[in-house]
């Protein structure tokens, strides 16, 4: 599965693990990614997003109707 959320768009970080004796190797900071199942009454069907969990939260407020909006006005497919 892509580390990419839909709705707010936030893709892995990159960065560096530093050990004990403070060598450096490259590492990827993944976004808390899930895939979760909504019903979308105006099309009448479910639709399956890829969201972080900060996108989970902000649809529990706005509601499926103004996410799926959003993702559709930056071009992404539902």
């Amino acid at each position: 599965m892509s580390a990419h959320c839909q709705l707010t768009g936030s893709k892995p970080g990159f960065g560096n693990a530093i050990s004990h004796s403070h060598r450096r190797t490259s590492r990827r900071f993944d976004p808390n990614v899930q895939r979760k199942r909504y019903w979308l009454p105006s099309e009448g069907r479910h639709v399956r997003l890829t969201l972080s969990a900060r996108a989970i939260k902000t649809i529990d407020v706005n509601g499926i109707e103004a996410a799926v909006a959003r993702i559709r006005a930056r071009g992404g497919k539902v």
